[in-house]
């Protein structure tokens, strides 16, 4: 079995994997709640991969170096796509993971994962299994919070899963749903519009805490995969002990 374990900036996510099969998850911002002595009590895990944003990973070091082979994801890990990225130092890790489970997931194809969490990120990859980049715009809280905090009268908005915003907002909270969700969906379909005008055969990928927005808001048919980061840097795992 294998482990992930996934530190970002406020949540940290953990799985435990037999095959390609998760067979435990966590979610919490607590690294002693995913690993502690009975995570290998209950489970035979012979590794792990870490990827962390910016916290100290000394204390799941301390733990887990002398039972199992660890892997940490570094700018120099071995990745199972070609990277052409012009500044690879500086390429976020869960932008690595959800291309790395593209390339794994979908060989010969070309991938737009679209990642819609605390920013909204587009990331590419060609039927050459190149990785050639994408975007990062604001969120959808993002956007909700910014127009509270740079605004010196416009509340914050929180958006409902079943809401479904008019397009003419009757009021200052209709307006603000409207502009900031309408306006989400449309600037996704428009990134989805030029892709697929320079390519015809075009999957789409949508993970992050926000994807469950997308079959509401889109016209697109997307594949949701919820799992794709923690699902990548098992892959990733898989390609530096294979190789």
């Amino acid at each position: 079995m294998k482990f992930v374990v996934d530190i970002g900036n406020t949540l940290i996510k953990s799985a435990v994997f037999n095959g390609n099969d998760i067979i435990q998850k966590l979610s919490s911002p607590e690294i002693k709640q995913h690993v502690n002595e009975d995570l290998f009590t209950k489970y035979s895990i012979q590794s792990c991969i870490i990827s962390s944003v910016s916290k100290d990973i000394s204390i799941v070091r301390d733990i887990l170096d002398p039972k199992i082979k660890l892997f940490v994801l570094q700018d120099k890990t071995r990745l199972p796509f070609e990277n052409k990225y012009l500044t690879p130092k500086t390429l976020g890790q869960d932008r690595i993971a959800v291309i790395a489970a593209a390339s794994i997931q979908y060989p010969g194809k070309n991938v737009l994962v679209i990642d819609a969490g605390t920013s909204l990120t587009y990331d590419f990859i060609n039927d050459d299994n190149e990785y050639l980049g994408g975007a990062i715009s604001p969120g959808l809280s993002m956007r909700f919070s910014a127009l509270n905090k740079f605004t010196a009268k416009l509340p914050f908005i929180e958006f409902m899963e079943k809401e479904s915003p008019e397009l003419i907002g009757n009021s200052t909270a209709g307006s603000i749903l409207s502009g900031v969700v309408n306006g989400f969906a449309k600037e996704v379909e428009g990134i989805i519009d030029e892709y697929k005008s320079l390519y015809n055969q075009l999957e789409i990928i949508v993970t992050g805490g926000d994807h469950k927005y997308f079959d509401k808001l889109l016209k697109y048919k997307t594949f949701a995969a919820p799992n794709l980061v923690l699902e990548g840097l098992k892959g990733i795992l898989d390609f530096n002990e294979e190789n």
